[in-house]
């Protein structure tokens, strides 16, 4: 029965809205496979990868390495770093990770604008994880990012996430449903905030039909109406949601209205939001690099982490104005 459900979710919701390996590799999209273009950084600054728990992750299913979450480290090459960090979640249909295209190609742009990057290896569906299990390790990541910011030069009032597809699903999960963290807990991590302090989504499901019953798949047969309302990040949007930043194409349609939805909450929410969508463009571009008309939108981004003040120490090394 669990194997049939994981099935039928694969099938019918995280594939077909998210760009699951078939599709991704018709469109060009190869998981876990080196980008296309990469920004350069510093080979004395090569990336190093940690466990998020020591020992264990809680509700681990084995030791392997789809048990283990992680995140990969990418530092800029910067005299001068903005003291900025950003958690970049991939997507893959939460089947798979596309860690090239949604993984490196990102934490490289990061790095070179001088921002330090932890890509996010999550728990995925096809080892067995449900929800909240993929939820539970972004809001550690967030700890994690936050409670080692000072080993990096970080300010841990500057951390981010920014995802795509299903990894921006996930992002709308974590900037919507978070904590202050539990002051009492022996792991220092763990007393850490799990709110980011903006987020990015790239072509994210953001308004799921939750009478849709393939949803109780990722959730679970027995997952309370209260749990089922955690995956769509639309209904859960506040005013302390953090500043987002939306980038989507029309083309794609099978969540272009999900930016525009969520886009209204957060308006209505008196959340600073800035949204871009494009005609052209399939699911699954990255940074879109190689188009002409796409490759315009990371410029976009870094002119809105410029204005919010996360790309350069401007108001802290200037004269105070």
């Amino acid at each position: 029965m669990r194997q049939a459900a994981l099935a039928a979710l694969a099938t019918t919701l995280w594939v077909a809205p998210f760009a699951a390996p078939a599709q991704a590799a018709a469109d060009g999209i190869t998981p876990n496979a080196a980008p296309a273009r990469q920004l350069q950084v510093s080979a004395e600054l090569s990336p190093k990868t940690v466990p998020l728990w020591v020992g264990a992750a809680p509700g681990a299913l084995g030791s392997g390495p789809q048990d283990i979450p992680t995140l990969t480290i990418f530092q800029p090459d910067r005299a001068t770093p903005a003291g900025t960090a950003v958690i970049v979640a991939p997507g893959g249909g939460y089947q798979v990770l596309d860690s090239g295209r949604e993984g490196r190609e990102v934490a490289d742009w990061f790095a070179a604008h001088g921002i330090t990057a932890f890509v996010l290896s999550y728990r995925l569906v096809s080892s067995g994880y449900l929800h909240p299990t993929q939820l539970n390790d972004a809001q550690r990541a967030i700890r994690w990012v936050r409670a080692h910011a000072s080993d990096f030069g970080v300010d841990p009032n500057r951390i981010g996430m920014i995802g795509f597809s299903a990894g921006g699903h996930l992002t709308g999960m974590a900037e919507t449903l978070f904590d202050a963290g539990d002051p009492k807990s022996t792991d220092p991590v763990d007393r850490m905030s799990s709110r980011p302090d903006f987020a990015i989504l790239c072509y994210a499901a953001l308004d799921l039909d939750l009478s849709d019953p393939t949803y109780r798949s990722f959730a679970g047969p027995n997952a309370s109406p209260a749990t089922l309302r955690q995956l769509s990040p639309v209904l859960n949007v506040t005013a302390q949601t953090p500043p987002t930043f939306i980038f989507q194409t029309t083309e794609d349609r099978s969540v272009a209205t999900d930016a525009t939805a969520f886009y209204n909450a957060l308006f209505a929410a008196h959340v600073p939001v800035e949204a871009h969508i494009f005609e052209e463009g399939r699911h699954g571009v990255g940074l879109g690099m190689t188009d002409p008309a796409l490759r315009v939108w990371p410029i976009l981004l870094e002119n809105w982490l410029a204005g919010r003040d996360f790309l350069w120490r401007g108001r802290e090394a200037g004269s105070g104005g």
